[in-house]
């Protein structure tokens, strides 16, 4: 989300069309964006599990804000400062990695939950091969993925709206990114896994960028990080 609330209202009110039995977040509910107290309050009542991400992890001290440079420090101490008392204390109980319904989970990488960014075959490989189950949901990039490990070979890469996976074998999936995708498209992404169907499903949906860059300008956050979210960048 990274406190995109126009963006994580448009997707909760698309998925609210076709209600799933259970919503999971993979970490980064704060950070960068404008309306950290309110998808806190968001995600803490409709999401069954929410794991937490570095900029989670920061936010509440988890994390010396010395790991962070430039607008992404900025951002993060002026979350700290208006970060209601029950937003921090739902932050207070996030991991990073986590498992579900034979689906392992991790905001970063099964080598490093935290911080590894999964771009590249390497890391794609690795945290496929370590991961606790054949299908493995990651996040942390903000741009979605859909690899499959075949006899020996990597296959797949992104995974641009309306893709649908197969999950046969071992699987490692990367959703995108709600409130701040980073892979060309700007729209807010998110994925439906139907376990039984063995599908997994991509999505985007428009959102109302230029009120979160307004909302973001009003609080003094860095411009960069306002008019990166036109670009999906």
């Amino acid at each position: 989300m990274h406190a995109n609330l126009a963006a994580l209202e448009a997707v909760i009110t698309a998925i609210d069309a076709d209600p799933p039995d259970t919503l999971w977040c993979l970490g980064d509910v704060v950070g960068y964006g404008p309306r950290p107290s309110e998808c806190c309050a968001i995600v803490e009542e409709r999401a069954e599990l929410c794991l937490g991400g570095n900029h989670d992890l920061a936010v509440r001290g988890t994390i010396d804000l010395a790991e962070f440079s430039g607008d992404a420090a900025v951002a993060a101490r002026w979350t700290q400062g208006v970060l209601t008392a029950r937003a921090a204390a739902f932050l207070a109980t996030l991991e990073p990695e986590a498992e579900r319904e034979g689906v392992a989970l991790y905001h970063g990488s099964a080598r490093d939950p935290v911080w590894e960014y999964v771009l590249s075959d390497e890391a794609a490989a690795a945290t496929i091969a370590l991961g606790r189950r054949p299908l493995v949901l990651v996040g942390h990039s903000h741009v979605a993925l859909a690899v499959e490990w075949a006899e020996d070979i990597l296959l797949g890469g992104l995974a641009p709206a309306g893709t649908t996976a197969a999950l046969h074998g071992r699987v490692l999936l990367n959703p995108g990114s709600v409130g701040q995708p980073r892979d060309g498209d700007p729209r807010a992404a998110y994925l439906v896994l139907d376990l039984e169907a063995a599908t997994a499903t991509f999505h985007r949906v428009a959102y109302d960028v230029e009120r979160t860059q307004r909302e973001m300008r009003a609080e003094g956050l860095p411009e960069a990080l306002a008019a990166r979210l036109s670009f999906g960048q």
